[in-house]
């Protein structure tokens, strides 16, 4: 009978044994927390990528993108930071951006992610939440809400946490960039 490797080879290069890492993937949250890394301070340029939550369609209206750019030149605004380039898709967005002047770039995406939501719950008009928090008083697995009964179909959350950033350091690589947005928009019609 062959004897294979043990289940908690990490790979057959290295030959590292540590079983206690399968352990830590168990708790995703804590393992990303250690392991994200952002460089700032460079004045490199920051390819992002954030979505929706659960990849949610909630940019499909021509009302909430625009709501959208007018946070994000808000937000451009007050951290002086240079938007080379951006795509707002359904389910998700893309940025192409400097650091900013004020602040680092995780304070200004978190202002604009919570500006936007903010922004919905204004819009929405007084006791109607855009986004709500929690519904306490919705019974346990009764819908959200539907087109027939009148009441928006709203996820509990409008924001995935978390953004991808990807530093820009090269001229090559601003417009290759650059072309996928154009590419992203003309593929999306």
């Amino acid at each position: 009978m062959a004897e294979g490797p043990p289940p908690y080879l990490c790979s057959r290069v290295t030959d590292i044994h540590f079983p206690s890492f399968y352990s830590l993937l168990m708790s995703y949250s804590l393992l990303m927390s250690r392991a994200l890394h952002r460089f700032y301070g460079a004045r490199d340029l920051h390819f992002l990528t954030f979505s929706c939550y659960r990849r949610q369609p909630l940019f499909s209206s021509a009302t909430r993108c625009d709501l959208f750019l007018q946070i994000l030149e808000r937000v451009r605004h007050r951290y002086r930071l240079v938007v080379l380039g951006y795509v707002v898709m359904p389910e998700h967005v893309h940025l192409l951006v400097s650091e900013p002047q004020r602040a680092t770039l995780s304070t200004a995406i978190r202002a604009l992610k919570l500006g936007l939501v903010r922004s919905l719950e204004i819009n929405a008009g007084p006791g109607k939440a855009a986004v709500p928090r929690a519904c306490p008083e919705r019974a346990e697995g009764s819908p959200k809400g539907s087109e027939t009964s009148g009441t928006p179909v709203v996820p509990d959350r409008f924001w995935q946490a978390r953004f991808y950033d990807f530093n820009v350091w090269t001229e090559r690589k601003r417009v290759e960039k650059l072309r996928s947005f154009i590419a992203i928009r003309s593929s999306a019609g």
